[in-house]
């Protein structure tokens, strides 16, 4: 694999920092009203804010008044369109007809579930009655799509609402989710002579009185079982704390990885078992590699804007690691949100003729919002203002509240078939290192969530150069380093065709890769992992725009990790190895202030 490295714009770095904890220096960015810092409030105001918030807690943050202006919009128009409604008349007297004919044996069940759908899987499905649940649900359910969908005139936020709110009340009724009418309960229970009922109540019980005591025991501790790579912390401030990990290779790179993970989770999705972490295996090629761990923010940290996590982020964490490494050019690598911030921080870079970046990889980040995912069912100026006010009286949005929106998006693997096969089937949940970072999570302060919801999800300010970085604005087009971008089939939250648009917004030479897998196991897909296999294509300056589907005809796949092909992309933009430099830097303000993984990474 190669590719051509085009310099970046000359200039020289900003000075590193003499203190180990530094506030933001920059201004913040222009607000719209609803999102300016906290301040007093008219009682009129406050009232109604504290009622929006109250109502939040009961509709699990969907704003009643953007789900009755989904309906009516839906309604409106499907009301105007006497021969939509008669096509859906006669194709639900055929589905009945045809459910008929499958029950007096007619007819075999010929309706698929759609691909990501494994609620009847199990063979016992094909039996009758069971076969007949299955066909007569599987119908309703396509009906009802149909009828919520393509709906002419209607608006398309309200239409993903409509849909929405119908798979919610369908699933809630799947066969497969009533006990009386799954096989898989009924063979469970005859097998085990009614064990496995006795199970799942014990089950029940367990979940409750967790549930009522509070508790938030992780089955794996960070720093005991997961985040266990050795390194020191480097750096702390309000935001981050810095991890330099300990090199175990005789030389390294002269230029060191800085990894900038999500904030909405803590950092050690990268930094899993010793046997699936990536900055162990990065480690071990020869790399000095970096690691920033957010801060959990709570009440008192509801004004940070996304500008803070930039500066006082992105920024200061390369500031030191320039400091410690004494590198002129550093690789930078974004997770998620984190690969989104990344990007704003080096358009700014690139802006500011700041030419510290050898490389920019993002694995699973969108920096063009257009397509951003099941998560756009909740970006509508309704639902951005009622959730607001639920931010507004927090100071942030709570963990549960994020959970509960992602289980929703996933009602059939993360609520229902769980609680079928955990309280009626009887089975022990077996966590291993993903799920239980998976319970990890961390809160959103108000300010910056509403910020980075409003700029880039609902308006798309960075695709489109609108938004403000230090005050002025930044463009990805600016960006003028190789891009490595990651991609994953299945990502529900940052949706590949998503990530694929940088190559709309940036002409430099683009190395992009599609692997299987999802938002989380695609990325933490180790060598060795088996059934796992990418695509990888490279564009480069002046080349023509390729739409993603005639990328992914053209891009040979490959067999195994898309991990080496990372590190072959970083040597081919690296210098020679060299000895690795000293953990932290006191001299220059940087001294080493504990072992990793530190003191955020605890913070609940």
């Amino acid at each position: 694999m190669s590719t051509e490295t085009r310099r970046s714009r000359t200039g020289k770095s900003p000075k590193p920092p003499a203190e180990a904890i530094r506030p933001s220096p920059l201004p913040p960015p222009v607000l719209p009203a609803s999102i300016a810092p906290h301040e007093p409030v008219s009682t009129t105001d406050a009232l109604d804010r504290s009622l929006h918030a109250a109502e939040a807690r009961f509709t699990a943050g969907l704003a009643p008044a953007g789900i009755a202006l989904a309906w009516r919009d839906w309604a409106a128009h499907l009301a105007n369109q006497p021969t939509r409604r008669m096509d859906l008349a006669r194709r639900a007297m055929e589905d009945w007809a045809a459910v008929w004919r499958v029950a007096f044996g007619l007819e075999e069940a010929v309706t698929p579930p759609c691909d990501n759908d494994h609620r009847f899987d199990h063979p016992r499905w094909q039996d009758m009655p069971y076969r007949l649940y299955k066909e007569y649900f599987l119908r309703v359910e396509r009906w009802w799509h149909d009828a919520a969908t393509g709906i002419a005139g209607v608006d398309a936020a309200h239409e993903r609402i409509v849909d929405f709110m119908i798979r919610q009340a369908l699933d809630a009724m799947a066969p497969a989710n009533l006990p009386m009418l799954n096989p898989e309960v009924e063979h469970a229970a005859r097998e085990s002579h009614g064990e496995s009922i006795r199970a799942g109540l014990r089950n029940l019980l367990k979940d409750t009185e967790i549930a009522l005591n509070h508790e938030n025991r992780l089955p794996l501790a960070p720093g005991r079982d997961v985040a266990v790579t050795p390194g020191k912390v480097v750096y702390r401030n309000r935001l981050i704390e810095l991890i330099q990990y300990s090199p175990t290779t005789g030389e390294v790179r002269p230029e060191p990885v800085l990894i900038v993970p999500a904030w909405i989770m803590k950092y050690y999705i990268l930094d899993l078992s010793p046997e699936n972490s990536l900055v162990r295996y990065l480690v071990g090629q020869g790399y000095t590699v970096f690691m920033m761990s957010w801060h959990n923010p709570d009440k008192g940290d509801r004004d940070l804007t996304l500008d803070d996590y930039r500066a006082d982020g992105v920024m200061a964490a390369l500031d030191a690691v320039s400091a410690i490494t004494g590198a002129r050019k550093i690789h930078a690598t974004g997770y998620c949100l984190g690969g989104t911030l990344l990007s704003i921080a080096a358009a700014a870079m690139a802006r500011d003729h700041d030419s510290r970046l050898a490389s920019v990889t993002l694995f699973a980040a969108q920096t063009d919002f257009t397509e951003a995912g099941e998560l756009q069912l909740f970006i509508t100026e309704a639902q951005l203002a009622f959730l607001e006010d639920l931010m507004w009286q927090q100071g942030y949005l709570d963990t549960k509240q994020m959970a509960g929106a992602f289980q929703m998006l996933r009602s059939n693997d993360l609520i229902w078939s769980r609680m079928i096969r955990r309280y009626f089937i009887g089975e022990q949940e077996h966590t291993n290192d993903l799920m239980s970072w998976n319970m990890d999570a961390t809160r959103m302060p108000y300010r910056m969530h509403a910020e980075y919801l409003r700029h880039l999800f609902l308006h798309n300010d960075l695709a489109e150069g609108r938004l403000s970085a230090g005050g002025r604005p930044v463009a990805i087009g600016d960006i003028d380093v190789p891009f490595f971008v990651v991609g994953t089939e299945r990502d529900h939250i940052a949706p590949w065709h998503s990530v694929y648009k940088l190559h709309l917004l940036n002409r430099g030479p683009i190395t992009f890769v599609l692997t299987s897998g999802g938002h989380n196991a695609g990325i933490v897909s180790e060598p060795g992992h088996p059934h796992r296999h990418y695509v990888l294509l490279q564009r480069l300056p002046g080349e023509p725009y390729l739409a993603p589907e005639a990328w992914q005809d053209e891009a040979p796949q490959h067999d195994g990790s898309w991990w080496p092909e990372w590190v072959a992309f970083l040597g081919v933009h690296s210098g020679a190895p060299a000895a690795p430099p000293p953990l932290g830097r006191e001299e220059a303000g940087y001294p080493v202030l504990g072992a990793a993984p530190g003191h955020y990474i605890h913070e609940r």
